[in-house]
């Protein structure tokens, strides 16, 4: 029900994400060629194999860690334009990597914190609305934490940082996590328990 939503209600922010694509040479590659973040297309292998650090050992360790496939990623349904649905199943299949980047877990704290991220960087209404609202199921000492420190940092990193969908991240898997984020913009996280 998330994807659909997100399907449904992306229809300003999904052109407004596929211009910002098609205006950065990265981004332009990344439509043009569409690669696909699947199990079939990752060599699990050489990404584990790959420094500590690096983007693709510490994507290879999120996985593995949080017990999640980026095979989970539904196709969409309800976009019609070949070009917008590439760009929201990047979205989902990119979901993972921006937890990698934001050094967040999968708990409910860090997926809204990334939500919080994406909401800024994308403008999809489905983030928007789990940023919103998926700190409801917090404990208030989990709220404190996320209204002082996680949402200002991750608001912070969101404005500041280029484009995310515009990284070819099949293409930078040796680079150091803290390189690519530096490189984007985004703000080292904060240092607490998450």
């Amino acid at each position: 029900m998330v994807a659909v939503l997100g399907e449904t209600t992306g229809c300003l922010a999904l052109p407004n994400l596929r211009d910002k694509m098609k205006n950065h040479p990265e981004g332009y590659r990344i439509l043009q060629e569409r690669p696909r973040i699947r199990l079939s297309t990752l060599d699990m292998a050489r990404l584990q194999g790959l420094p500590e650090g690096s983007l693709g050992r510490e994507y290879v360790r999120f996985l593995e860690d949080n017990k999640v496939s980026p095979d989970t990623r539904m196709p969409p349904k309800f976009v019609d334009d070949e070009e917008l649905a590439y760009v929201i199943q990047r979205y989902r299949e990119v979901h993972d990597l921006m937890h990698t980047l934001l050094g967040m877990p999968t708990n409910m704290l860090g997926e809204v914190v990334v939500k919080w991220f994406e909401a800024i960087q994308t403008g999809l209404p489905m983030c928007v609305l789990g940023a919103a609202f998926g700190p409801a199921r917090l404990s208030s000492r989990k709220l404190q934490v996320l209204a002082t420190e996680l949402v200002p940092w991750a608001i912070r990193s969101g404005l500041n940082s280029s484009c995310v969908l515009n990284v070819y991240y099949e293409q930078r898997w040796e680079q150091p996590v803290e390189s690519l984020r530096a490189e984007l913009g985004i703000l080292p996280p904060p240092a607490v328990r998450v």
